[in-house]
C-alpha cells in the first residue's frame, strides 16, 4: 500500500478559498502537521511516496484533486480553478512510473469530488467539478471497469468534504452536506452535528485517519470496532483542507 503526497508550499497562505474567510496561515506549522499526517499514514502501513515539490503553487499539497488512483490506472484530472492547472503535469510525472496514466480530456473535475466505493465513482457537481467533466470522466473510466454516478451536494466544498467511505460498508457523512440515500450498498453513519470536519476521513489499511477535534465521532467509530487515529490538521484546515485531500492512496483496488 502506498500514499502519494507532496510537500507544503511556503505560499500556502495564498491558497484558493471558497467557503472560508482568509486568515493567517503559518506555513511552518502546517508543514509540521503535514509531517505528522504522513507519519500516521506510515504507521497505518503505507509507504509514503513524495511527488515533486511545487513551492510556487499554494495548493500543491492537496494532491487528491489532481488525480484518481484506480487499481493499476491513474486518471489525471482537470481541477476547477485555473491556478491549479499546472499541478497536474507534475502529478502525472510523479505517477508515471507506478501506473498507466490517463488524462481527462474536457470539463473540470477535482479529485476531492470523487468518492470511490467498489467499482462505482460517485462524483459531486460542485464549484470545482462541472457536468462536462463528469461526462468525460464516465467515458474515460468505463473501459477500465468503473461506473460514474453523479451525486448532489449541499453545504460543502467537495463531495468528500461531506462524505467518505470508512470501509466495512460504512459511509461517514455530514447531514448538512449530502443525502446518504444516493449511495448504494452502504450503511450511512452521520457524524455529530457539531463535528462536520469528521465526515472527511481516510481509510489506510485497517486504520481510519480522522482530523483531531472530533471526539464524539471518533468514539462512535471506535465503538463500531474501527481503529481510529486522530491527527491535528488545524493549520491546514484554514486552507479548507481535509485529511483525504493531502494524499492519493493506492490500496491496489
Amino acid at each position: 500500500m502506498r500514499a502519494f503526497t507532496r510537500a507544503i508550499s511556503p505560499r500556502l497562505a495564498e491558497c484558493e478559498l471558497t467557503h472560508l474567510k482568509r486568515q493567517p496561515i503559518d506555513a511552518e506549522r502546517a508543514a509540521q502537521q503535514h509531517d505528522a499526517y504522513e507519519q500516521a499514514l506510515r504507521d497505518a502501513g503505507a509507504e509514503v511516496v513524495r511527488l515533486p515539490d511545487l513551492p510556487d503553487h499554494p495548493d500543491a499539497v492537496f494532491v487528491e484533486d489532481t488525480a484518481l488512483l484506480l487499481g493499476e490506472h491513474a486518471v489525471i484530472t482537470r481541477p476547477g480553478v485555473a491556478s491549479r492547472a499546472a499541478e497536474t503535469e507534475s502529478t502525472a510525472a510523479g505517477l508515471d512510473d507506478h501506473f498507466e496514466v490517463h488524462r481527462l480530456g474536457s470539463g473540470f473535475v477535482d479529485g476531492g469530488d470523487v468518492l470511490k466505493i467498489g467499482r462505482t465513482l460517485y462524483v459531486g457537481r460542485s464549484t470545482r467539478t462541472d457536468g462536462e467533466g463528469i461526462v468525460a470522466l464516465a467515458e474515460l473510466v468505463r473501459p477500465l471497469g468503473y461506473t460514474v454516478v453523479e451525486a448532489a451536494l449541499g453545504d460543502c466544498l467537495h463531495l468528500k468534504t461531506g462524505a467518505t467511505f470508512a470501509g466495512d460498508g460504512v459511509l461517514l457523512f455530514n447531514r448538512r452536506a449530502v443525502d446518504p440515500a444516493q449511495f448504494s450498498r452502504v450503511e450511512p453513519l452521520a457524524v455529530d452535528d457539531s463535528e462536520a470536519p469528521a465526515a472527511n476521513c481516510v481509510r489506510v489499511g485497517e486504520t481510519i485517519v480522522l482530523p483531531a477535534g472530533n471526539p464524539r465521532t471518533a468514539d462512535t467509530l471506535r465503538a463500531r470496532g474501527f481503529d481510529v487515529v486522530e491527527v491535528d490538521v488545524s493549520e491546514l484546515q484554514k486552507a479548507e483542507a481535509g485529511v483525504t485531500c493531502m494524499s492519493l492512496i493506492d490500496d491496489g483496488a
